[in-house]
C-alpha cells in the first residue's frame, strides 16, 4: 500500500557537495519509483528561530515556514530524517526545528494528562545518521546516543513508532561505500522503511 513520505534533509548546510543531500535524494526517488508520494524538506533552506523562553515554546506562534513544516509531518505516514552527527548529536539548526515543531498544540496534545501526550501517532520513521568514525564505534562505545534521545525524547514522545536507524560511518570514505549506501536509501525507499 502506498505510503505518504516526508524526507527532511537536516543538514544544516544547503551546499550540494554534502552527502547527506545525496542520501536523502535516494531515499526519495526510491520511494517514489515503490509508487508512494513524498514531500521533500531541507533544514538548511529554512530560517529557524531559536526559542529562549518557556512561554514562547507554550504560546507563541510557529513561524512560517514552520507551520508548513508542521502541516507536512501532520500529512506523512513516514518520516525519514537524515543529518550529520555534530559534536555527538544533531546539528543545532535541526534541533531548533524540532524545537518549534514539538511544542504543545503542534506535536503534543495541550491536555493530555498521559505520559506520552503525542498528536503524531500512527506514523513511523527512520533516522539516517552520517559520521566520520565507523559505525561500530558510535553504536558500541558511544552506545549511539543521538539516535537513542531522538527516537525516545523526541520521536516516540509523540508518538512516533517504530523508529528505525540506519548508521553511515566513514563517510569521507570510498566512492564504492558511498554508492552502497545510496543503494541501500533507495531500496529502503521503494519499501517506505
Amino acid at each position: 500500500m502506498p505510503k505518504k513520505i516526508l524526507v527532511i534533509n537536516g543538514h544544516p548546510d544547503p551546499r550540494p557537495e554534502r552527502f547527506v543531500h545525496a542520501l536523502a535524494a535516494a531515499y526519495a526517488e526510491g520511494a517514489e519509483a515503490g509508487g508512494h508520494e513524498v514531500r521533500r524538506l531541507a533544514i538548511g533552506e529554512l530560517d529557524i528561530p531559536v526559542l529562549r523562553r518557556r512561554e514562547d515554546w507554550e504560546n507563541g506562534p510557529v513561524p512560517q515556514p514552520l507551520s508548513d513544516a508542521a502541516g507536512s509531518i501532520a500529512w506523512a505516514d513516514h518520516l525519514v530524517i537524515v543529518y550529520p552527527l555534530w559534536l555527538g548529536d544533531v546539528p543545532a539548526l535541526l534541533k531548533a526545528f524540532l524545537e518549534q515543531l514539538g511544542r504543545p498544540g503542534v506535536a503534543i496534545d495541550k491536555g493530555a494528562r498521559s505520559l506520552a501526550p503525542g498528536l503524531w501517532k500512527g506514523k513511523s520513521a527512520r533516522l539516517v545518521v552520517t559520521m566520520g568514525m565507523p559505525a561500530f564505534v558510535y553504536n558500541w562505545y558511544f552506545g549511539a546516543h543521538s539516535v537513542k534521545s531522538l527516537k525516545r525524547n523526541i520521536l516516540n514522545f509523540v508518538g512516533i513508532s517504530p523508529v528505525r536507524s540506519s548508521i553511515v560511518g566513514m563517510v569521507e570514505g570510498a566512492a564504492d561505500s558511498r554508492a552502497e549506501w545510496l543503494e541501500t536509501m533507495r531500496t529502503l525507499g521503494r519499501k517506505a522503511q
